[in-house]
């Protein structure tokens, strides 16, 4: 019976490779290929669950395919199936088919029909990799899946700049919490010395014994994990990304950040229970940031003049609550609170444009405005406060870029003196010796053995904030960004003996094949429309799609997508690092946080967007 657990990814995926080779304009056809594929999926997840519950609902935990063994590390696929499984997989499956069901009509006559359904079939598969997995590195597959899929919906209208720019805003928050996970995963390599799978997590007298000898190590893990679950549930201090998602079409809006890959967060915290269930502190945190949450978002959400911003703070405030059940040990009200919020997100936002009709012909009819009582007392005074603080969303979006995302793209501006030809030479110079010393450590000076792994770490994040806020040279971006890779491979294997050039290959191997095939596409764009700077949205997707969707497969190879052997190579690389090397850990961790956001931004720039010509539509620049 555990064997069959795997097909509730096949299915999927089987549907999405029949829809990637489908011709677009057979609507039709397309359409059904998604309607079967999750149909089937359905009807497998209720007989599964049936005779798992007539057979006692044991919970199961099946080794599928191991990529990569040795004596000290080994990276496999691990499937994991309990009560909260069953309930995140039948709601993924109901809510899935309705909204399939939905786009096939709401989407009619769309340009970007197969699009959709092909980009909705790969969440779906990620969805189901994600409550599926049994381990941190299944799990981490799919949630890097679901992120790519969220920037591609978002900027589904790709010829209008918000959702461009929305998408690209998503995805830089996506991205800090894939670096939580991939932390949590190298923590839990230190405590553990394994793979820790999920079923082992439920040894409860194991996992304390742990925790008592490491609590450091434990607290940290469990941070990590809360980080990554507040990203994904746009909880405080992330709330603000929710709303800018629903830049893409309503069904996927109701897919995505209504009822499935928003509730994610509270399905990380529930399957990483017995990490933190016996500290303290972990659970005031989760409880006050939920209760935080629910408040701001709920008093933000009542005074929104648009229905989709006021749909997604309501789910945000509903997810809050969801956080403070899972910390307050009462999962099975949680997971009921999320199957409830789900559909009726799902419903509000399918419905809301029928009800946003009704309501427009209702107020042109019958609008009377309220009478306005004036009030100079305290409390009218806080009300007003409070309302202002609302309508601008309590500032937290430029909270997130002033305190997140500017100190980096200040730094990132005064490395203009890398792009000379003197700095070129000594980065050149710089790697070739670390190259020599890596081949012959013992001519490397005693005083500076132990730091020049920091500082080629250090010079990797550089080239990557240097890629993040170049202007105007996109291959120039492109090399800084192979360079930073080069690199971040060196600082690991300089000192780290049990990271050989083996590993390094495979770190290597996927993103150098991709980076070199990027690097073709824009010699090719750059020789056929001149001008490929970054100080603006090109939109050549349209006449160039399949340099375009080539592009596209580079980037994510680049950044170690899980169809690439670096994907393992990463995993390698952060098991490698040791808990005492502080300033290695962050410096690699940051140069991964810019590096996903500035490769996708060289692909929005170039590929999409208005248009540079004028001969193709331009779409308002506000939505």
């Amino acid at each position: 019976m555990p064997q069959l657990i795997q097909l509730f990814i096949l299915i999927p995926l089987l549907g999405f490779l029949i829809s990637v080779l489908l011709p677009r304009n057979n609507e039709k056809l397309i359409s059904q290929v998604a309607i079967s594929s999750v149909g089937v999926h359905l009807g497998g997840v209720v007989l599964f669950i049936l005779y798992w519950l007539m057979n006692d609902h044991p919970v199961m935990d099946i080794k599928h395919i191991t990529f990569f063994k040795t004596a000290d590390i080994e990276i496999f696929i691990d499937f994991y199936f309990d009560k909260v499984t069953a309930v995140f997989a039948l709601i993924g499956s109901v809510i899935t088919l309705l909204v399939t069901l939905f786009s096939r009509y709401y989407l009619h006559r769309d340009n970007g029909f197969k699009r959709f359904f092909s980009t909705t079939l790969l969440f779906f598969v990620a969805y189901n990799v994600v409550i599926f997995s049994g381990n941190f590195e299944t799990l981490f597959m799919g949630w890097e899946v679901l992120g790519i899929c969220s920037f591609l919906l978002i900027a589904f209208y790709r010829d209008r700049y918000l959702p461009v720019k929305n998408g690209l805003k998503i995805i830089s928050i996506y991205r800090l919490g894939d670096i939580c996970l991939i932390l949590t995963m190298w923590m839990s390599h230190q405590l553990w010395h394994e793979n820790i799978t999920f079923f082992k997590l439920n040894d409860t007298a194991s996992v304390q014994e742990h925790l008592l000898e490491h609590n450091w190590y434990g607290v940290f893990i469990c941070v990590m994990l809360f980080f990554a679950a507040a990203t994904k549930s746009a909880q405080l201090p992330f709330s603000s990304w929710l709303p800018r998602a629903m830049e893409g079409p309503t069904t996927s809006s109701a897919i995505f950040y209504g009822s499935l890959s928003v509730h994610l967060g509270v399905f990380l915290l529930l399957r990483t229970y017995p990490y933190w269930e016996s500290l303290l502190f972990v659970k005031v945190l989760i409880i006050v940031t939920g209760l935080l949450t629910s408040i701001i978002a709920a008093s933000i959400a009542r005074v929104q003049p648009t229905v989709k911003t006021q749909i997604a703070y309501s789910s945000i405030a509903q997810i809050g609550l969801m956080f403070v059940e899972v910390a307050l040990g009462l999962h099975i009200l949680a997971l009921i609170h999320f199957a409830g919020n789900a559909f009726l997100r799902t419903y509000q936002l399918l419905v809301s444009p029928s009800v946003l009709s009704y309501q427009i012909h209702e107020m042109v009819f019958n609008y009377k405005p309220k009478e306005q009582k004036q009030t100079n007392s305290f409390t009218g005074r806080l009300k007003n406060s409070l309302y202002i603080l609302s309508v601008k969303e309590w500032n937290l979006d430029g909270f997130m870029f002033h305190f997140l995302w500017s100190p980096f793209k200040w730094m990132g501006n005064r490395l203009d003196f890398l792009t000379g030809r003197t700095a070129i030479i000594i980065l050149l110079t710089v790697f070739l010796a670390g190259v020599y010393f890596d081949l012959y450590p013992s001519v490397i000076p005693a005083g500076l053995y132990e730091y020049l792994p920091v500082i080629f770490s250090f010079i990797g994040l550089l080239l990557i904030l240097k890629a993040f806020t170049e202007r105007e040279s996109a291959i120039r971006a492109w090399l800084f960004i192979i360079a930073s890779q080069l690199f971040i491979a060196l600082s690991i294997t300089l000192f780290h003996e049990d990271f050989g050039h083996n590993y390094m290959l495979i770190y290597l191997s996927g993103s150098v094949i991709t980076s070199a095939i990027g690097y073709i596409c824009l010699r090719r764009i750059k020789h056929v429309e001149n001008n490929i700077d970054l100080n603006r949205f090109h939109g050549h997707c349209y006449e160039h799609p399949v340099l375009g969707f080539i592009f596209l497969i580079s980037c994510l190879g680049l950044i170690g997508f899980p169809f690439t052997p670096t994907f393992i190579g990463i995993d390698l690389l952060f098991s490698h690092i040791h808990k005492q090397e502080i300033l290695l850990i962050i410096f690699i961790a940051l140069s991964f946080v810019f590096m996903e956001f500035a490769v996708l931004r060289i692909y929005a720039r170039i590929f999409l967007g208005q248009h540079v010509k004028n001969y193709h539509p331009v779409a308002y620049r506000s939505s």
